[in-house]
């Protein structure tokens, strides 16, 4: 089997330092989106988004932190592992966990520690996780699962583990927004640091299943965060203190996010589908935790 769960799991961590700068996070903003006016018959940008976008104003997004420092967002990293050997065709990124210890400074350096958390046989695949606890010299700043799937890899007896599903919201939901994907969109984003061909190159994407180059579950990711923060939280991205998703489907760049959020003074539920194909499901059990 190319997953040695034991040996993966017994693996001593990895770290080392990681750094970025105003330039990495407005990238990494524009990369989601930021500088577009939500208002589709304004061609004037919204001044809001200078706060993610100029760098007298600049605020970072706590999303940020799935890029921060070398761009992988802990799946690439996550099959470099001992004991981790599959093809790369055969992965998808299958949910993210983010904590927040403290608001993540606009410039930074950190050690960054990786290693296996868990690994799950889900029959037909196997699923990591792959935990990276980020410090800087005041202490800790955020701690990041990468929930791996990888399928084929599955059967061999392990562990099933939780199935991550919540019971859905209760209501219509308490604010519905759209955003436009740009057909540039994953061009754009990779320059965050996650290579992987599958959101650039159309004939890896069919080898791998789909019939064209599909967006980074982590730009969406991004999107649907910004547009909680915009919506609700009145712009202020220190409020949010965790930040949960599990990616239920593909996004085509191109097409339009519909984003529904059911809020509460402490938590904020969302679902995200994708208009076009009849809201099919993108992300789901998707919770931000705030103040």
């Amino acid at each position: 089997m190319p997953i040695d769960a034991a040996k993966a799991l017994a693996a001593e961590p990895r770290s080392g330092e990681i750094s970025w700068n105003p330039k990495d996070v407005q990238l990494y903003h524009l990369g989601i989106g930021a500088g577009a006016n939500p208002d589709k018959d304004s061609p004037a940008t919204d001044p809001d988004e200078l706060r993610y976008t100029l760098e007298s104003r600049l605020h970072v997004l706590p999303s940020f932190a799935t890029v921060a420092g070398s761009g992988s967002p802990g799946v690439i990293s996550g099959l470099s592992m001992p004991g981790i050997e599959v093809d790369l065709a055969r992965v998808l990124h299958g949910g993210q966990s983010l904590t927040i210890h403290r608001p993540l400074p606009v410039d930074g350096t950190a050690t960054a520690t990786g290693r296996i958390a868990a690994i799950y046989d889900k029959g037909k695949a196997a699923v990591l996780v792959m935990r990276t606890e980020v410090t800087d010299a005041e202490g800790p700043l955020w701690t990041n699962d990468a929930q791996i799937f990888v399928r084929g890899e599955g059967g061999w007896g392990g562990e099933r583990g939780p199935s991550g599903r919540l019971e859905p919201p209760v209501g219509e939901p308490d604010r519905v927004v759209e955003r436009a994907v740009r057909p540039d969109q994953a061009l754009l984003y990779r320059l965050s640091g996650d290579w992987n061909p599958l959101h650039a190159d159309p004939e890896f994407a069919k080898v791998a299943g789909f019939e064209r180059p599909i967006l980074h579950g982590l730009c969406t990711y991004g999107i649907a965060l910004k547009a909680v923060v915009d919506t609700l939280l009145g712009g202020d991205v220190t409020r949010v203190r965790s930040y949960d998703t599990r990616f239920a489907g593909v996004v085509y760049p191109g097409e339009t996010l519909r984003i529904r959020m059911w809020h509460t003074a402490a938590e904020t539920r969302v679902a995200v589908s994708a208009v076009e194909r009849d809201d099919a499901p993108v992300l789901a059990d998707t919770v931000v935790a705030h103040s």
